[in-house]
C-alpha cells in the first residue's frame, strides 16, 4: 500500500470517529434545546456514537492504514515495531488534518458554540489524568494483543469498538472520554475552548506507553526491554534514515 494511501486513510478514518461523536453530542444539545440539560442524552448516546463511529471507520479503512484513527495508537504500535518512526509522525499529522476537518465541517450546519460544546474538559486535572492513563492503556491493550493473536484477530473489528464503547460509558462523566489526542485536538481548536486540553494529550501518551509495557512483558513475556529502547532511540535520531515499514495492524 502507498504511503499517501495509509496517510489519506488515517484522516479520513479519524475524521468519521470524530464527526460520528461531537455530531452526536450536538444533537443531544439541540434535542433539550435552549436552557435544557443535555447530560443524560450525552451519557447515553454518545458512548455508542463513538463505538460505532469507530466501527464505521474501521470497516472502511483499516484494511489501508491498519485503522489507528488516534495517536495514542499509533504511539503503542510503533514501541511495539509495528509503525516506523517516520509513517508515526505521517499519522499523527493526518489524524489531527481529519479530527480538525470534522469539527470545521460542523461549522456549516451548527454555530462555533455548539462545536464548543463538543470539546473535552477534564473535571479536576488530577482525575482525568489518571482516567486518561489507564483507560488509553486498556484501549491500547486491546489493540495491541487482539490485532495479533491468532485465536482473536478475527473478531478485533468488533472488540475495539466495544472497547471504546465501554471505555466512554466508564469515563464521560469525568471527562467527557478522549483516549485520543486527535479527537480532542479538532473541538478544542475549532471551537476555541483549551480548558486542560493537556491531559489529553499527556494521558493518552503515558497509557500508551504503559500499555505497550504490560504488553512487552506479560502477553511477549520480555522482561528486558534495553533493546526495544535502543531501536527507539535509533529511530528518533535524525540520522536514521530508516525505510517507513507498513503497518501490521
Amino acid at each position: 500500500m502507498k504511503q499517501w494511501q495509509r496517510y489519506l486513510a488515517e484522516l479520513f478514518g479519524t475524521f468519521i470517529l470524530v464527526i460520528s461523536g461531537t455530531a452526536t453530542i450536538v444533537a443531544a444539545i439541540k434535542i433539550v434545546g435552549p436552557g435544557g440539560d443535555p447530560t443524560g442524552y450525552v451519557n447515553i448516546l454518545v458512548p455508542f456514537a463513538f463505538g460505532l463511529g469507530l466501527m464505521a471507520a474501521l470497516y472502511s479503512f483499516a484494511e489501508v492504514s491498519g485503522g489507528h484513527f488516534n495517536p495514542a495508537v499509533s504511539l503503542g504500535l510503533f514501541l511495539d515495531r509495528r509503525l516506523s518512526f517516520d509513517d508515526l509522525l505521517g499519522y499523527w499529522i493526518f489524524q489531527c488534518l481529519g479530527a480538525i476537518l470534522a469539527s470545521a465541517l460542523l461549522l456549516i450546519p451548527f454555530n462555533q458554540d455548539l462545536v464548543k460544546a463538543t470539546a473535552d474538559v477534564p473535571h479536576g486535572d488530577g482525575a482525568s489524568l489518571f482516567v486518561e492513563i489507564v483507560f488509553t492503556a486498556i484501549f491500547v491493550l486491546v489493540i495491541l494483543q487482539s490485532t495479533k493473536s491468532e485465536r482473536y484477530s478475527g473478531s478485533a473489528l468488533v472488540a475495539i469498538p466495544l472497547t471504546l464503547l465501554a471505555i466512554h460509558f466508564a469515563t464521560i462523566r469525568v471527562d467527557g472520554t478522549s483516549v485520543n489526542p486527535a479527537r480532542s485536538l479538532g473541538p478544542a481548536l475549532v471551537g476555541a475552548k483549551w480548558t486542560g486540553f493537556w491531559v489529553f494529550v499527556v494521558g493518552p501518551a503515558l497509557g500508551a506507553i504503559l500499555a505497550w509495557v504490560i504488553y512487552a512483558v506479560v502477553v511477549k513475556g520480555d522482561t528486558d526491554l534495553r533493546d526495544d529502547m535502543q531501536r527507539i532511540r535509533d529511530q528518533v535520531r535524525p540520522s536514521s534514515g530508516g525505510a517507513a515499514t507498513p503497518p501490521a495492524t
